[in-house]
């Protein structure tokens, strides 16, 4: 599938701003299946510093600088990104040949447990407490049920997402961006962010490694096809790792699902605080009004070759 997305972030200030540096993840991935075909990044007023960098998890992020007093500040994002069928592991069929050949949670618990002098697998850097996911005993009581002795992992990762489902209530606005995970699991509601860093949370506090994965979803679905929560913004979901599978398995909390074709990857991390779409340091601008749309559309491989070389 070939999907335009457009990010755009609206900042307006008051008193202006004097300047300002910001960071931004917004450019789409190129792995696991998603390839970028274009992306263009436009920033109003024009920065006087302009800069891309990969981070250490493979993400790509711009920096840039801005030098002259501004009341307000535009962001957009263009991408055209084609994205293939739901991932072969992740079928329904699949992930249960897949449980049936995979190992037991606990031998990959077992496996992920500190040894002097044990091989580094880079996967291991997700088992550990991060900003917004910190280890807690109440993780521990949540997940115990999906994890049974001798299941699977991708059996339990899959019973984990459902539960989280079933048991958080979506309301929007209900925590702020820097809520921890915690926070959202004792009040039992949240947005899309909180979900997945739930269920991060209660994987790592199994032993096992698990990731946050920010991106979007289709913003209008195929005819006959539910409209998923979290579309028209940023969406979030978690990734947790089944070596014996030999790969990272993406689970939607928030919808109930393994994410497909009408998924966009932008980038992984431990938490939020890793792969945010903005953030920055500014000096002025006492107060904002801050206004974010997010639309994913399909588009014909002609319309996506004339944008690619608009852009």
């Amino acid at each position: 599938m070939l999907l335009h997305v457009v990010h755009e972030t609206r900042y307006r200030y008051a008193p202006a701003v004097e300047n300002a540096h910001h960071v931004v993840h917004l450019k789409p991935a190129s792995r696991n299946g998603q390839s970028l075909l274009s992306y263009v990044l436009r920033v109003d007023p024009a920065p006087v510093q302009l800069r891309e960098t990969v981070d250490v998890y493979g993400n790509t992020r711009s920096y840039f600088s801005l030098q002259a007093a501004h009341e307000s500040l535009t962001v957009v994002a263009d991408s055209v990104v084609a994205t293939t069928a739901l991932n072969p592991l992740q079928s329904e069929s699949a992930l249960s040949a897949g449980a049936a050949v995979s190992q037991p949670w606990e031998q990959v618990r077992e496996q992920f447990r500190y040894r002097a002098g044990a091989a580094y697998d880079s996967a291991s850097e997700f088992l550990f407490a991060s900003p917004y996911v910190p280890r807690d005993e109440a993780f521990v009581e949540f997940a115990r049920p999906s994890f049974l002795p001798g299941r699977p992992l991708p059996e339990a990762a899959r019973d984990l997402m459902e539960r989280i489902h079933d048991t958080m209530t979506y309301e929007s606005e209900s925590t702020e961006v820097n809520t921890p995970a915690l926070e959202a699991l004792r009040q039992g509601k949240g947005v899309c962010q909180d979900f997945a860093h739930i269920m991060v949370a209660c994987c790592r506090a199994m032993g096992l490694p698990a990731r946050y994965v920010s991106g979007y979803l289709l913003t209008s679905p195929p005819p006959g096809q539910p409209r998923l929560v979290g579309s028209d913004a940023s969406h979030a979901w978690a990734s947790v790792y089944c070596p014996g599978l030999g790969a990272w398995l993406d689970f939607d909390p928030t919808n109930n699902r393994a994410p497909g074709e009408d998924y966009v990857t932008l980038a992984t991390g431990r938490d939020f605080l890793d792969v945010s779409p903005m953030r920055g340091v500014i000096r002025g601008g006492a107060q904002h009004i801050l206004d974010v749309a997010v639309t994913v559309e399909p588009l014909a491989e002609t319309e996506a070759q004339s944008l690619a070389t608009a852009n």
